[in-house]
């Protein structure tokens, strides 16, 4: 634990993106609450992805966080005015170092093999062969350094009536009840590498329809609508389609009234898992031993290619895509219907 003989009354915790790293970072709020019930804790975000992140009972402060060159010395000035004792920098890039560093707080503590040379700014780093575990273990090890006791990653994304209120009238304005399980489809990914192609996911969205009597839901941002509406195109059936109609905090409650979600690897995928939503993954060039969906209860389909992960936004294979090529649409179809099943 921290030699403060006293508790740090004010802790920060940098982590501006994106959605999934976010969701991953809440067992650590929740293990830094559990050790200082007392202390002010804020989290420093980006604008985009704070209203995950409003009236959040385990934060005192949410700190929009503003990052281009125009706004840095005002953000600076901003973290200094709020006199931190510990900042705790979970992103770990040269400019989320520098912001801790700024701060003024006597203790920075970040990643021994932190990005961009931003281990320079931290008081204490932590050390260990960690590239191979979970994103929600690796960033537990600096709640650890904080006193936190090691004990399963609880994430809190708590019921609000009005979301809750919201979730179900999308829901019926749709024609959606729970007369008949619903299946989310998140078919968008923010690296192009990442994206099953449209017409697997409409495939997989025809089949579990037909077959199994399920509503599919598209769901995605409004940014995300032209990779919704080539999956529309190629499908037989007619799925709901929520693109647009659900903020970044309406996911939660749209996730706990799914029966399953199938996806690429996704930040949808996060707060599906984080409220025990089951989730069917398709992962290509990334982890699923590092970003796979947290906890039991998931399937993630992979591909034995020589190249992969290689966490590259570009495909290098000549076979291009061929980690995401080699899932079949029968591949995901029994996973989903494997899953269903178990839910009955």
């Amino acid at each position: 634990m921290l030699d403060y003989g006293i508790f740090p009354k004010r802790i920060l915790i940098i982590k501006p993106s994106s959605l999934g790293d976010i969701i991953h970072t809440l067992p650590t709020l929740t293990a830094i609450r559990k050790t200082f019930p007392e202390a002010h804790i804020s989290w420093l975000v980006k604008k985009e992805w704070a209203p995950i992140l409003y009236r959040h009972p385990m934060l005192d402060d949410v700190i929009e966080g503003d990052f281009s060159s125009a706004q840095w010395f005002r953000l600076i000035g901003l973290l200094r005015a709020r006199r931190f004792d510990v900042v705790v920098d979970l992103q770990g890039l040269f400019r989320t170092g520098v912001l801790a560093w700024f701060s003024g707080a006597p203790e920075r503590i970040g990643f021994a093999d932190a990005r961009e040379g931003s281990h320079c700014f931290y008081t204490r780093r932590v050390e260990g062969p960690m590239r191979e575990m979970h994103a929600v273990d690796r960033y537990l090890r600096l709640a650890f350094v904080l006193g936190a006791k090691e004990s399963q990653a609880e994430f809190v994304l708590p019921i609000f009536p009005d979301e809750e209120k919201r979730s179900q009238a999308l829901y019926e304005t749709l024609g959606l009840d729970d007369t008949v399980k619903i299946v989310g489809m998140a078919p968008s990914a923010r690296w192009l590498t990442k994206r099953w192609n449209a017409e697997s996911f409409a495939a997989v969205a025809d089949h579990l329809q037909h077959e199994r009597r399920c509503r599919v839901v598209l769901l995605g941002s409004i940014q995300e609508k032209g990779m919704i509406v080539q999956v529309k195109r190629a499908m037989r059936t007619e799925a709901a389609d929520f693109v647009g109609l659900t903020t970044v905090g309406d996911l939660p409650a749209v996730m706990r009234r799914l029966s399953l979600l199938i996806t690429n690897d996704s930040g949808p995928m996060h707060v599906a898992a984080a409220v025990r939503t089951p989730v069917v993954a398709v992962f290509g060039p990334t982890s699923q031993v590092c970003t796979g969906p947290y906890g039991d209860g998931h399937t993630v389909l992979t591909s034995p290619v020589e190249c992969r992960p290689c966490f590259r936004r570009h495909c290098h294979n000549p076979n291009t895509n061929e980690c995401l090529v080699r899932i079949s649409v029968r591949d995901v179809v029994l996973a989903a219907q494997k899953l269903l099943s178990e839910r009955q």
